[in-house]
């Protein structure tokens, strides 16, 4: 039965450890999510500022991940791992810090945001070419669906929880809560047993290594269509996130409560997909299942632009959650399952770069046609985006159906 295998990665120590150390940390993450939008969105009334500080807290993965992903095939991900974890949870305590004493202001917000930034630019690419120290490649497809689960798993706790706290305490308790929740996976990342090989030192120019790793991008053609997918679908419909909380407001006259059972229905929805794509034993399909749920959450954002009944907004959600997961986690797997492991920390910073790095712009770029279109009619442009990216996916899909991976039994 293909659910007995959903949990077959956890025999693995090292990956047991990441996964319940992830567990705990990610749990405030979303907590501190719902905070930094809300908070924004209280301060200033503004859509577009809403979506700045999203650009803010992301495009920094457009930029400096190209340099960072050289560094990642070099070094030790393992420290660089603890290093990230220690700094993300600083900057939790300083945004925590700043609201307790109420000396927050906007450009707070906006540094500490883009800070996160920088920090997450090493840690996102880092974090996926870990993956090869966890688990042999014959698991990594359940690997990452398992550890997508464990995110959306607490995604749906996660948001509903932080905005009862915020309507009780405020927002800074959420910032506090999750400092502390770093301690889970900073204190895991310490008790794995890594075997890690150092490399003979060898004098590399950055530049000429960032030069390799695009030319094999661009000359593996499977690699190349699945990376810009992911970034037409991280520019086109990842930044509904980002307008939640204006959505909350304008469209449902809701408060903080509102918006986290928002954010807990996409959390449902991304749950059942990454316990779906755990339970898979192949990729055989996923090509597939990308153009499909591109079409879906498209579709979703059409009709939940003009939806002001809360119940309704709440189940269109749904799809929505369900859609972006099984978009990224299977381009993820497909993008491992193809990728050489001495590019993979390359390959996995183009990643990152389409999956974090688009969103931000997508969500500048949408802010400032929200103030001619209005909300409803943009996230109709939005959606409508979204599908014709689906559509023009469909005609690349021979190219990605690579006969190597897609029938291969990863069981």
């Amino acid at each position: 039965m293909p659910f007995r295998y959903i949990l077959s990665s956890l025999k693995y120590k090292n990956f047991r450890l990441y996964f319940f150390g992830q567990c705990v940390s990610v749990m405030g993450t979303w907590m501190q999510q719902i905070a930094m939008g809300w908070l924004a969105y209280k301060l200033t009334g503004s859509v577009l500022i809403l979506a700045t500080v999203t650009f803010m807290e992301q495009i920094p993965m457009l930029f400096a991940t190209p340099f960072v992903s050289v560094f990642v095939d070099r070094a030790n991900k393992h420290k660089l791992l603890i290093f990230t974890q220690t700094m993300a949870m600083l900057q939790a305590f300083a945004m925590a810090a700043l609201v307790l004493t109420e000396t927050v202001a906007v450009w707070n917000i906006l540094i500490l945001s883009l800070f996160i930034g920088l920090v997450n630019s090493l840690d996102m690419p880092t974090r996926q070419a870990f993956y090869t120290s966890l688990v042999p490649k014959e698991s990594m497809t359940n690997a990452i669906a398992l550890n997508s689960s464990s995110i959306n798993g607490c995604r749906l706790i996660g948001p509903a929880v932080g905005g009862i706290i915020i309507g009780l305490v405020g927002e800074g308790y959420c910032f506090l809560i999750n400092a502390i929740s770093y301690l889970g996976v900073i204190t895991a990342l310490l008790m794995m047993k890594i075997d890690y090989k150092k490399k003979k030192s060898e004098k590399k120019n950055v530049l000429q290594d960032m030069t390799k790793g695009f030319m094999y991008m661009k000359n593996t053609e499977p690699i190349k269509i699945l990376v810009a997918m992911m970034a037409a679908v991280s520019f086109f419909g990842v930044p509904f996130n980002s307008f939640v909380p204006a959505f909350v407001n304008i469209m449902l006259n809701g408060e903080s409560e509102m918006l986290g059972f928002l954010l807990s229905s996409i959390g449902i929805g991304s749950f059942a997909a990454s316990i779906y794509l755990a339970s898979r034993r192949s990729a055989i399909g996923l090509p597939n299942m990308v153009m499909s749920a591109a079409v879906l959450m498209g579709m979703s954002l059409c009709f939940i632009s003009f939806c002001s009944i809360s119940w309704a907004a709440i189940l269109i959600c749904m799809p929505i959650g369900f859609s972006i997961i099984i978009s990224v986690a299977s381009i993820n797997t497909l993008l491992q399952l193809l990728t050489d492991n001495a590019m993979r920390g390359r390959v996995m910073g183009y990643l990152t770069m389409a999956f974090a790095g688009m969103p931000p712009v997508g969500a500048l770029v949408f802010g400032y046609i929200e103030k001619w279109t209005g909300l409803n009619y943009m996230l109709v442009i939005m959606g409508m985006c979204t599908i014709l990216s689906g559509v023009c996916f469909s005609f690349f899909l021979q190219k990605v159906k690579d006969p190597t991976i897609l029938v291969e039994n990863v069981g």
